[in-house]
């Protein structure tokens, strides 16, 4: 049984949801590093965090989508792998240690994006060689069932680095892949007989809010570094603490 929280894990919520929203994510992994701080167990984690992420990420890709951000061709490769590979993900069982360290090398991927080292993405794009975004789609796809998370944050540096979009278009498609991710992964879940619990309602209820706010301003050239930095220092205190405690037995 899922406890509801206190309000400071609600305050923090929010904060995520806006600040993911506002790049065109839905912030499952910063709502799992949230909850991993809380000291939650995995399962719970990964349930949570794929429900969330479905509201928040349809919400940014709504927002983005509406400016004339998206584009199919980037979407479609990546996604015709990613949706099943998700679903298959979502059935394998992670030891709880391992699941910790996996989640916390995946935080590496936010806390770089946060802190500006991909870049801002390049204005002049080239065209997406389908038969690598087939491939890439599939393990991201894959690894975010698996976790719990809609892989938006591990295809947003490809996709920038690669030069296959830029920053709003990589927005918009990452917003989307991690709406159509979360909910293979959480259709999965379902049939394994997972049971939701009331209290994951509160926590959507903030999370959507924040993510409105979040993808409204994001989607009109919002920009605020002085607050991914702060989200970028509780992702990597969050990231150490899954990398380096030892788990109790």
């Amino acid at each position: 049984m899922i406890q509801t929280m206190p309000w400071l894990f609600l305050l923090c919520l929010f904060f995520i949801s806006f600040l993911y929203a506002s790049v065109g994510h839905g912030g499952a992994s910063g709502y799992l590093a949230l909850m991993a701080l809380f000291g939650m167990a995995p399962a719970v984690m990964k349930q949570s965090a794929l429900i969330m992420n479905i509201f928040v990420s349809l919400i940014a890709f709504y927002e983005y989508h509406k400016a004339g951000h998206f584009k199919w061709k980037l979407f479609v490769p990546f996604a015709i792998a990613s949706i099943p590979a998700s679903f298959i993900g979502a059935f394998v069982t992670v030891d709880p240690v391992l699941y910790k360290k996996v989640l916390g090398l995946i935080l590496i991927f936010p806390i770089l994006r946060l802190l500006g080292v991909f870049g801002p993405g390049s204005q002049e794009t080239k065209p997406v060689n389908p038969y690598w975004a087939f491939f890439i789609g599939g393990a991201i796809g894959f690894l975010s069932g698996m976790i719990g998370i809609g892989g938006g944050i591990i295809l947003s540096p490809v996709i920038i680095l690669l030069k296959w979009g830029n920053m709003k278009e990589t927005a918009a498609v990452s917003a989307l892949f991690i709406f159509v991710n979360s909910t293979s992964g959480i259709i999965a879940l379902l049939g394994k007989g997972m049971v939701i619990d009331h209290a994951v309602y509160i926590w959507v209820m903030v999370a959507v809010t924040g993510g409105f706010l979040g993808a409204y301003l994001g989607s009109k050239k919002f920009t605020n570094p002085v607050l991914n930095k702060i989200l970028a220092v509780v992702l990597f205190i969050a990231s150490i603490k899954l990398l380096g405690v030892p788990e109790k037995r």
